[in-house]
């Protein structure tokens, strides 16, 4: 359901179009909830025939000219309803934390070259955040909007902090690995000790 109203979200920020709808995600609400340009299409259309939003009347009717949606009080009243419900956190499902899981018992051949990627696409993201904090949050912009939109972006700061100081302890524990990392012929880790058949000892970070 978070897409929808995420849309909702969009609209009541300033009353946009599909295709303006499709930038404003890939410059802000997609850093953190992403969505395909038919997907959103698809969602408008579902959300005006629930009554949550309509198009907007245009004084000069022309084809091919992009409807831009507002949102009804419905609308309004169902995002309300949605932001105040309680939701539980979702477990933590990484494929990069299972590839290592994994290298514990088939060893780590190509690993290190990839971390070393995903750790260059976390600096260049963390970046990125740090620009637009500096752009869009300067000192003295305080408002209780501002400062909301500011916590989600510090989520993003401080996620891609995560992730880069993780990636970098973990290249530093490959280049202590060398040949200890290569699995037994009874599949452990020599470094590792028997493979566990009850998942301890490597839960993820949360």
């Amino acid at each position: 359901m978070s897409l929808p109203h995420a849309i909702l979200t969009a609209l009541l920020e300033k009353p946009s179009s599909g295709l303006e709808l499709t930038r404003r995600f890939d410059r802000s609400i997609g850093y953190f909830w992403s969505a395909t340009h038919q997907q959103i299409y698809r969602e408008l259309g579902r959300l005006e025939s629930e009554g949550y939003i309509r198009a907007l009347p245009s004084e000069q009717p022309a084809r091919g000219q992009k409807k831009a949606y507002e949102v009804l009080p419905a609308g309004r009243a169902e995002l309300q309803r949605w932001t105040a419900a309680a939701q539980d956190p979702r477990p933590m499902r990484d494929v990069m934390l299972l590839r290592l899981r994994a290298a514990a018992v088939v060893g780590t051949a190509g690993l290190e070259d990839d971390l070393r990627r995903h750790l260059e696409l976390h600096q260049r993201q963390l970046a990125e955040y740090l620009e637009i904090e500096q752009r869009d949050f300067p000192p003295g912009k305080d408002g209780p909007q501002d400062r909301l939109r500011h916590l989600v972006l510090r989520a993003g700061i401080d996620l891609e902090t995560f992730w880069t100081r993780w990636l970098t302890h973990a290249l530093e524990e490959f280049e202590t690995l060398g040949e200890a990392a290569a699995p037994t012929a009874e599949g452990a880790s020599v470094t590792g000790g028997a493979a566990s058949s009850d998942g301890a000892g490597t839960t993820p970070p949360r």
